[in-house]
């Protein structure tokens, strides 16, 4: 599916025509890298993935010496109208809590960015006006879509040079299931989280709405953005949003969860090129977010079976890709650089 086959509704255009002209990172500062590491006092290689994740800064930064001295944890928190079926584990009100324990520095998210020195910042978006419930209507306008995406965008504006996204939000992964479904294909059961503690009966029931959802909408679902609309939430939209713009302004970008995950897939309907910037923190040791990330042919980094959400895998995941940028900036070097490097 690809936003270049239907007529988009006007609040789209600019949006899409900015996920199909973008930068395609510098490899001339890949080489640099790599020039430098082959200078350093072990075999190339031999570091594994924590090469390839500096190269992967290198890129996306465009720069031969690549920086981690501002990066950023974003959480969008949203408000999702299915949450009012009592289809979570966790009850109405509950995402109001969990930013609390954000902003309080309580949430695993936040220890671990205090531990790391990682800025995190939270996005609430409307928390007391849940979208549409989307087994009977859409969850947002086109216009109230787009505006979210727009404000999304300004995620960056405090000049991340590396950008790790996460979310919370009761129903979020219900409606990110219904995303899923409509990008890739089968029924609301292929795409519920069975993780997270929740009942059978409880997902047996998600899956039903995420169906009606899907059937009464099937008219609209040509384009990944009608889609998010239709479908989607807030924090999606946000999380979208950022996706973009930290691609126009040199940002690669962490991405971290199920909910997450969706607003990348989103990004990548549109152009399948859009998530090049991106590295997908962790593998949920969960079966439909597992599938989904097979689907978009996308490696995790880490394998850690964590499930807590809440942006905490980005912030792990962005504090190992400082500690490569710390070995190869500051390891020492080959003490005769005319030595033959050998392969690990």
């Amino acid at each position: 599916m690809t936003g270049t086959l239907v007529e988009l509704p006007a609040p789209y255009a600019d949006f899409a025509e900015l996920m199909q002209n973008l930068p395609q990172g510098s490899e001339a500062a890949v080489e640099a890298v790599r020039m430098h590491n082959r200078r350093l006092a072990k075999p190339v290689g031999s570091l594994g993935e924590f090469e390839q994740i500096v190269e992967f800064l290198a890129r996306w930064q465009e720069k031969g010496e690549p920086s981690l001295d501002n990066p950023l944890v974003a959480i969008f928190a949203g408000s999702h109208g299915v949450a009012a079926h009592g289809l979570s584990d966790h009850p109405l009100g509950s995402t109001e809590r969990m930013v609390a324990n954000l902003t309080d520095g309580a949430a695993p998210v936040s220890l671990i960015c205090a531990e790391s020195q990682i800025n995190l910042r939270i996005f609430e978006l409307a928390l007391q006006v849940p979208t549409g419930d989307i087994s009977v209507g859409p969850a947002l306008s086109d216009k109230a879509c787009a505006a979210t995406i727009a404000y999304g965008m300004e995620a960056i504006a405090g000049e991340p040079d590396l950008l790790c996204l996460g979310e919370v939000g009761i129903g979020g992964t219900t409606v990110a299931a219904a995303i899923f479904a409509a990008l890739f294909g089968g029924s609301g059961a292929n795409w519920v989280m069975s993780g997270h503690g929740i009942e059978e009966e409880k997902r047996q029931a998600q899956a039903e709405l995420i169906d009606r959802a899907l059937a009464h909408h099937r008219q609209h679902l040509d384009h990944p953005l009608k889609i998010l609309a239709r479908l989607g939430g807030r924090e999606i939209a946000a999380m979208l949003g950022a996706l973009v713009a930290a691609r126009h302004h040199r940002i690669p970008v962490i991405v971290e969860g199920f909910v997450a995950t969706a607003a990348a897939a989103i990004a990548q309907a549109v152009d399948p090129a859009m998530l090049d910037h991106c590295i997908f923190a962790l593998f949920a040791g969960e079966a439909a977010h597992n599938r989904a990330l097979s689907r978009m042919e996308r490696p995790a980094l880490l394998n850690l079976s964590l499930n807590i959400g809440e942006g905490a895998g980005a912030a792990l995941a962005a504090s190992m890709c400082r500690a490569a940028l710390n070995i190869h900036l500051n390891m020492a070097r080959r003490a005769d650089e005319s030595d033959p490097v050998l392969p690990n």
